[in-house]
C-alpha cells in the first residue's frame, strides 16, 4: 500500500508562458519562446536521470521568470528525487504562492510529507488537491492509503471506490478496494477486487500474490500455487512460508 505517484506531472509540461523579461530589446514572443526552449532543455535533462543538469536549467527558467509555477513545481520533483526533502517541499510551496490552484503542487506536498512521515499533513495536502480537482484519482488513491495505514478503512474503501468510479480500468483502485476487504475478512469481496484487478492488467503482481494466500487459506492449492508463480514471475518474493505450505500440492 506503499506506492505513490510522484513523477507524472513530467509528462505534461509544455504550457504558453510568460517572461519577466529577458532584455529590453527582445519582443514579447521571443521572451515566451525563450522561456519555453529552456524549459524543455529542463524537462529533457530530467527524463534522461541527470538532475544536477535539470536543477541547473530550472533555475535559469525561474531566473527568467521567478512566477513560473510549473518550473518550481518540476524543480521540486527533481529535488525529490535527489532526496532533498525540505528543498523539495519548499519549491512545492513556491508553486502553491504562484498558483494556489495548483492542484498537482498540493499532491506532490502530499507525497513529500508521506515520505517524512508527516501523515497528517500529508492528508492535508491531498485533500486540498482535491477541493481544487475533484476527480484527481491519483489523489484519491494515496489519501486511501493514509487512511488505510492508520486503520480507517472505511474512510480507505471510499476513496478507493470513488477512484474507480472516476477511472473505471484504474487496476490499482481496484487492488487496494480488495486489500480494504481482506483487511476486514471479507475474502469474497477481496477476491472479486483482484479478479477485477488483473482483468485490467493481466501483469499486475500484487493481486496475484494476495490471490495466492486467499486460495491457500481455502485449500484451493491448485489455484494458490498458480498464483503465486504467476506472483514470483511477475517479480515478487513469494513469502517462502506460503511456498513451503504449498510445496506438497505440487
Amino acid at each position: 500500500m506503499k506506492t505513490y505517484v510522484r513523477f507524472f506531472i513530467l509528462l505534461v509540461m509544455v504550457v504558453p508562458l510568460i517572461s519577466c523579461g529577458i532584455s529590453n530589446k527582445a519582443t514579447k514572443e521571443e521572451r515566451v519562446l525563450s522561456i519555453e526552449e529552456r524549459f524543455q532543455i529542463a524537462f529533457q535533462a530530467a527524463e534522461r536521470g541527470n538532475l544536477e543538469e535539470a536543477v541547473l536549467e530550472y533555475g535559469k527558467v525561474l531566473k527568467m521568470d521567478p512566477k513560473h509555477p510549473k518550473a518550481h513545481l518540476n524543480l521540486g520533483l527533481v529535488y525529490g528525487r535527489q532526496g532533498k526533502w525540505d528543498k523539495e517541499i519548499s519549491q512545492y510551496k513556491k508553486a502553491i504562492g504562484v498558483d494556489p490552484n495548483l492542484a498537482e503542487a498540493y499532491f506532490h506536498l502530499g507525497v513529500a510529507y508521506t515520505e517524512k512521515g508527516n501523515l497528517k499533513e500529508a492528508a492535508a495536502q491531498y485533500q486540498k488537491a482535491l477541493q481544487i480537482s475533484p476527480n484527481y484519482v491519483e489523489a484519491l488513491n494515496n489519501l486511501g492509503n493514509l487512511y488505510f495505514r492508520t486503520g480507517k478503512l472505511e474512510e480507505a474503501l471510499s476513496a478507493y471506490m470513488k477512484s474507480v468510479e472516476i477511472r473505471p480500468h484504474y487496476a490499482r483502485g481496484y487492488f487496494n478496494m480488495g486489500s480494504v476487504y481482506r483487511q476486514q475478512g471479507n475474502l469474497e469481496a477481496a477476491m472479486g477486487s483482484f479478479k477485477k484487478a488483473l482483468e485490467i492488467d493481466p501483469r499486475y503482481a500484487l493481486p496475484h500474490y494476495h490471490l495466492a494466500f486467499i486460495y491457500a487459506e481455502k485449500e484451493e492449492f491448485k489455484l494458490a500455487i498458480e498464483h503465486a508463480d504467476l506472483a514470483g514471475r511477475l517479480g515478487i518474493v513469494v513469502d517462502p512460508r506460503l511456498l513451503e505450505r504449498l510445496k506438497p500440492h505440487r
